[in-house]
């Protein structure tokens, strides 16, 4: 069995020289690893060619969709953004009309522009208790598709960010009585499906095209991903013409290495290494119980995903910015995100017993620290309170992105633009899920967690600082 990185550490080996790109010429130039460079190649003979595969590229993509339950794998190297790009696109025809998860990933958001659709959201509820999203439910789905009738593909996102876990087969069965096809956004999740304990992965569960982040949660290096299609409801000569134009034209065999490293490593010790990182994430649970003032989420099952560790702050006294800082400036710890009341945790196969055990004992002491702490951050968010800004945008039928995107727009104070309409993104990254969309309207609730999020330090894209003054960009209609 011939696996990428094997043939191109043989390759470096040789004498061949190279009268080809790229221009290091596979010789070691500052302070890179040497390796990298005599690794690094284009498309030579014998190496096969990302975008016509017919020999070892072709075979990996094919032990891809057999590890994965799909009909087809293609490798990505432009991360799961040209994955997501690439499934929208071949999915709708221009101007088509898509039901999309209001948390999606900007790139989705991104797909929906360029090929003009008209979006119908569909609004996650939030996790009892906490303060974030839940994942998309079936009843949802189902109320949405029978509410509009001329939606032509399902976008959701499963797992989500915080690890919430979709009913993908439900809801795949739903879209597919309407004879449309469901797109699943999992790019957080490339290690379902391999072991005891977690749940399944969307190609199984009957999804038409899964986008998967391998370096997210596999051992693989940043920007690798994989797109699976599934059934006869996507034509796949459209979405290999999409993946041509939104992939690079010179793909990295290291980056395509990398991939093919990972997956066999899932293969060959994939058992056991699920096992140890089960088995330690619950025992850290376990201990994370005794907390007093942050509080964890320790339900198991197959609606949260194992591995995404929320440590929720809002009865400790402090923000998850503030807790995040002392993991990172007190223990060297660096976490993946902070928001205002809680932060997160990623564990994955390639974290050992020490990972585990710093983060508990610092979280212990932490917490131990904030007894005396009497004030609460504030109660959980409600479903309710907490989407009552999207909710009034889709009441008020907002200006659809594909047209608001390209309206003329001015630069105002954030202050200014309580009741405008927006001519840009809005986040918090991580993750890059929207807070606003384009020709969505600020209002004055917004405006109010907007600058909780930048006294916070929190980084908010899409407002930036002028001479001491946020500013955003409006619309002009």
């Amino acid at each position: 069995m011939e696996h990428l990185y094997d043939k191109l550490i043989a390759y470096s080996k040789t004498d061949m020289y190279p009268y080809h790109m790229p221009g290091h010429k596979r010789r070691l130039y500052g302070k890179m690893p040497s390796d990298v460079f005599e690794m690094d190649i284009t498309e030579i003979d014998g190496f096969d060619n990302l975008h016509q595969p017919e020999e070892i590229i072709a075979e990996l993509q094919e032990r891809a969709a057999r590890l994965y339950g799909a009909d087809k794998s293609y490798y990505l190297v432009n991360g799961s953004t040209c994955g997501i790009l690439s499934a929208i696109s071949a999915a709708l025809p221009e101007g088509g009309h898509i039901l999309m998860s209001r948390n999606s990933h900007k790139s989705a958001y991104h797909a929906a522009y360029l090929r003009n659709l008209q979006i119908t959201y569909l609004i996650p509820e939030v996790v009892e208790g906490f303060d974030f999203f839940d994942a998309i439910t079936p009843s949802q789905v189902e109320k949405a598709i029978e509410e509009h009738p001329d939606i032509q593909a399902v976008f959701i996102v499963s797992p989500t960010y915080e690890g919430r876990i979709a009913d993908v087969k439900a809801i795949a069965g739903i879209v597919h009585a309407k004879g449309i096809p469901l797109i699943v956004d999992e790019a957080h999740g490339a290690h379902l499906g391999f072991a005891e304990g977690f749940a399944d992965n969307s190609n199984r569960a009957g999804a038409d095209l899964v986008i998967h982040s391998v370096h997210k949660t596999l051992p693989s290096l940043t920007q690798t991903a994989l797109l699976h299609c599934n059934g006869d409801l996507i034509n796949r000569e459209k979405l290999v013409r999409f993946l041509h134009i939104y992939q690079s034209s010179s793909p990295s065999y290291l980056l395509m290495a990398s991939i093919d490293n990972a997956l066999h490593t899932v293969e060959t010790q994939g058992k056991e290494l699920f096992r140890f990182l089960r088995e330690n994430y619950i025992n850290m649970l376990k201990q994370l119980q005794t907390c007093n003032k942050l509080r964890t989420m320790t339900q198991m099952s197959q609606k949260q995903d194992i591995g995404k560790l929320i440590i929720d702050c809002r009865y400790a006294g402090i923000s998850g910015k503030e807790l995040y800082d002392m993991l990172l400036e007190r223990y060297h710890l660096q976490l993946e995100m902070a928001c205002e009341s809680y932060c997160l945790a990623m564990f994955t196969v390639g974290d050992h017993a020490e990972a585990y055990e710093r983060l508990t004992q610092a979280l212990l002491q932490i917490d131990s620290e904030l007894q005396g702490v009497q004030e609460v951050l504030g109660e959980p968010q409600t479903a309710d309170t907490f989407l009552t800004d999207d909710k009034i945008v889709q009441e008020n039928h907002s200006i659809p992105l594909a047209k608001a995107w390209d309206l003329p727009w001015e630069e105002v104070s954030l202050q200014q633009a309580v009741d405008r309409r927006v001519a840009d993104f809005i986040n918090l990254y991580p993750p890059g899920v929207p807070l606003l969309v384009p020709g969505e309207v600020l209002t004055k609730d917004t405006y109010e967690k907007l600058q909780k999020y930048i006294a916070q330090g929190l980084n908010v894209q899409g407002i930036q600082m002028i001479e001491g003054q946020y500013l955003l960009k409006c619309v002009i209609l």
